[in-house]
């Protein structure tokens, strides 16, 4: 059960620090290393061609258009604990507010979608 807590606290103080972020103009800011990491995913699901790469680059800049980078990070941090087993998975599982977080990155996802793969 500690480790649930420390794991909520952690993502409800990235929450805290982001509107910090927000402030000082750092929306948006995706370290160039991310940006890698999210289109060689998408490029392994879309068959690794040049098309995807365009597809995939310009989803992920719709998507930084949309979601500051900690907004992001917090989402795919809760996606990722959501897929474990145990009463961790359960708790990130049963909290409205981090369903809120992954309905913010999906709405962007579905964005992107929209605009860089029709």
């Amino acid at each position: 059960m500690k480790s649930i807590v420390l794991a909520a606290a952690f993502v409800l103080s990235a929450s805290s620090i982001a509107g910090a972020a927000d402030d000082a103009g750092l929306v948006n800011d995706y370290p160039t290393a991310a940006r890698a990491d999210y289109v060689l995913g998408c490029m392994a699901t879309n068959n690794q061609t040049r098309q995807a790469l365009d597809n995939c680059s310009c989803s992920v800049d719709v998507i930084a258009s949309i979601l500051p980078y900690d907004k992001y990070v917090e989402a795919e941090t809760v996606l990722s604990v959501r897929q474990g087993v145990g009463a961790q998975s359960r708790a990130f599982n049963a909290t409205k507010s981090f369903d809120d977080m992954v309905a913010n990155l999906r709405r962007a996802q579905a964005e992107a979608e929209i605009r860089c793969f029709h």
